[in-house]
């Protein structure tokens, strides 16, 4: 007998998808099938039963290979790792629970360690934009219901979020939109003919890294000033008859990615994409969003915000939280080899890190907490595999649009394997003895 799991959260990227439907086996272990998820966020459920998954503790031995541990050592070394520290490293916390997020930061706290996520190397920019001009947003379910023009900007949904254009932004019939995509006007900039490009009505192939220009032109062309014949190698007229065409819809969205967040310009590009967007709503209604990757990397800004007062970047190494992006950040911290100790949760710098900062992962003592055998998991002195949160283990979790949203546990973790919030609660509890109760 099987039995069905509805209204499941798929814990793959921040459009945070929930509207999965899980077949489990009868004794709640094994995931049968799965139905309304992509090709991505089905892979993440069936992964968790994998064969080769590794199911307790390993520690790195000093010919290179790796001897199984005890979940009590692993909590003693990743403590004692922590606690003997000067400044250590706390980095990932986008594949992961809010709660776990919170236990994470108060074991920082304890030990003065940097805190810092995978906006670090994405959407950091935008926190910095953000803090700097502030943000005109919406929720996905608005945009679903009103947008009728839709631009994506340096982002290919197709592959990234797959199911993002089919529930809140091409295609759905929402309330205000009930014909999908004819009701929608579609705008890609991008230098790649992407599969995002190939459904979008206009196609700007902007020259690589002149993302800022194409922002000042079209903000010039909102206010009919001249432009020159050709901005970042799209004609004047294309700017003209596009700009038009956002102020005569009703509600829009700018919906940007890495493509523009970690160009040339940087935060200053997503400064010039929401000026640009309060130079819309003089029009007609209009928002901006950025299209969040890991799942929850917009909770773990959330947490460190209510925490800290700050998004990412959080040094508590002198008893208080500071945050000064290129100081406080972690690549600039490796590179200077300012951290005497790494420990990674719910993320993999050894796949996208720089190879500098990567060896130096690899030369420090480490602690890699994830679920999967990765790059980050073969370079750290431990590993530390815990339950799939979203699939093994239920937490809040925040979708790109900043609304919250609760994963249900789907199927029982392997026996005797931790959550991260039962892993890390023990090392805050072993952390607190050594530090004498403070």
């Amino acid at each position: 007998m099987s039995q069905s799991v509805t209204d499941v959260i798929c814990p793959f990227c921040g459009t945070l998808c929930d509207d999965l439907e899980v077949i489990v086996s009868d004794d709640g272990k094994k995931i049968e099938d799965i139905y309304n998820a992509c090709a991505i966020g089905a892979e993440k459920f069936m992964h968790a039963q994998a064969a080769g998954r590794v199911k307790r503790p390993r520690m790195q031995q000093p010919d290179g290979s790796y001897k199984e541990v005890s979940y009590d050592e692993a909590v003693e070394y990743t403590a004692q790792m922590l606690h003997k520290a000067r400044k250590p490293l706390m980095y990932g916390w986008s594949s992961t629970s809010c709660e776990a997020q919170s236990v994470g930061h108060e074991i920082a706290e304890k030990v003065g360690a940097i805190v810092d996520n995978t906006a670090t190397v994405c959407h950091g920019t935008t926190l910095i934009a953000v803090q700097d001009v502030g943000i005109p947003s919406c929720t996905l379910g608005e945009i679903k219901n009103r947008a009728d023009r839709i631009i994506f900007w340096g982002c290919n949904p197709c592959h990234a979020h797959p199911r993002h254009q089919s529930r809140y932004s091409i295609f759905p019939r929402g309330y205000f939109t009930n014909k999908g995509h004819k009701n929608r006007k579609v705008v890609v900039v991008d230098p790649r003919d992407s599969d995002t490009a190939k459904m979008a009505d206009y196609h700007f192939k902007v020259e690589q890294g002149r993302d800022y220009e194409l922002l000042s032109a079209f903000r010039v062309a909102l206010r009919n000033e001249p432009l020159p014949e050709k901005v970042a190698g799209i004609p004047r007229e294309k700017i003209i008859e596009a700009a038009d065409m956002l102020k005569s819809g009703r509600f829009g969205i700018i919906f940007f990615g890495m493509g523009v967040t970690q160009s040339l310009s940087k935060n200053h590009n997503i400064d010039n994409a929401i000026m640009l967007t309060k130079d819309l709503n003089e029009f007609t209604k209009f928002s901006i969003m950025a299209m969040r990757g890991h799942y929850n990397v917009t909770g773990s800004g959330q947490v460190l915000g209510w925490q800290f007062g700050y998004p990412f970047a959080v040094d508590l190494s002198r008893g208080f939280a500071r945050y000064n992006p290129g100081e406080s950040t972690s690549n600039d911290l490796l590179r200077r080899g300012e951290v005497d100790a790494v420990f990674v949760l719910g993320s993999d710098p050894g796949a996208h890190f720089p190879i500098s900062s990567v060896k130096k992962i690899s030369q420090l003592p480490s602690v890699c907490v994830d679920p999967h055998i990765t790059p980050t998991s073969e370079i750290s002195k431990l590993h530390v595999p815990v339950a799939f949160v979203g699939v093994e283990v239920g937490g809040n979790c925040y979708r790109m649009d900043n609304v919250p949203i609760e994963a249900r546990k789907v199927v029982d973790p392997p026996e005797g394997m931790l959550t991260d919030v039962e892993f890390l609660s023990r090392v805050n509890s072993r952390l607190e003895k050594l530090s004498g109760g403070k």
